[in-house]
């Protein structure tokens, strides 16, 4: 498949999932099971909540600020943007870019019946971000990176449309260790956020290229692939960076 051909196949999935939200999405996996507490998801519609296809919580570790301007790299039914809007309080915002016309219907009805009001969600790709050059204070993204084709275009986007200081705060899967061949090529596991992952290092290298300092990962969850050659290499992480301040 092509970058195209992989991208169409990535967007049926999700609106697959968006239209199935409503009635109780049954999307849910080990990877994406559990992620938030109960008292952040409460006031929040449910369909927000079924519709979390993420592998963590990038909210709750962003140390989001009041008055801050957040964006979220593909974000689906709304639940981090929803929840990033009402950590950054009225003076902040909270923008969700997503590429599939189904999730962010179902993200505007969440907004709707959650009351957010500094929220806005846009249609777009993660490889070429529709804001202004330095106008986002802190990115976020949940089990969306790993899922782009061309993420090298997708770091140097987040760099460019975060201000000096800024930070880059995402939850994505990552692999540690070799990975045959096999896995790779099964388009499915890459829809579902496993064949498309990068290896630890090679994440980190590529957020370097792209300018970021302060580089971090801390493991969140560890998953075992039903493939005999691949247990205990693929995990989700919390990944931090930062824009230079100059």
């Amino acid at each position: 498949m092509n970058n195209e051909e992989l991208r169409e196949a990535v967007r049926e999935k999700y609106a697959r999932a968006a239209l199935k939200a409503p009635g109780g999405c049954d999307c849910g996996d080990p990877v994406t099971a559990n992620l938030y507490d109960a008292s952040e998801t409460k006031s929040l519609p449910k369909e927000a909540v079924q519709a979390s296809l993420g592998c963590g919580n990038p909210t709750a570790l962003a140390e989001l600020r009041q008055g801050e301007t957040v964006l979220d790299l593909g974000s689906g039914g709304g639940i981090d943007v929803l929840l990033s809007a009402r950590r950054v309080g009225p003076t902040g915002r909270a923008y969700g870019l997503d590429m599939t016309d189904e999730m962010l219907a179902l993200a505007r009805a969440n907004q709707a019946k959650s009351g957010v009001t500094n929220a806005d969600f846009l249609k777009g790709h993660i490889e070429s971000i529709p804001l202004p050059d330095a106008s986002v204070d802190v990115i976020i993204s949940n089990c969306v990176i790993n899922l782009s084709a061309d993420k090298d275009k997708v770091l140097r986007e987040a760099y460019r449309v975060l201000k000096p200081g800024g930070r880059f705060a995402v939850s994505d899967v990552i692999v540690r260790g070799p990975v045959p061949d096999d896995i790779r090529r099964n388009v499915e596991l890459w829809i579902g956020c496993v064949a498309g992952a990068l290896q630890e290092t090679e994440y980190l290298a590529k957020l370097k290229a792209a300018g970021f300092e302060k580089i971090t990962t801390q493991v969140t969850r560890t998953y075992d692939v039903d493939h005999p050659a691949a247990k205990g290499r693929f995990a989700s992480a919390f990944i931090r960076a930062s824009k230079p301040v100059r």
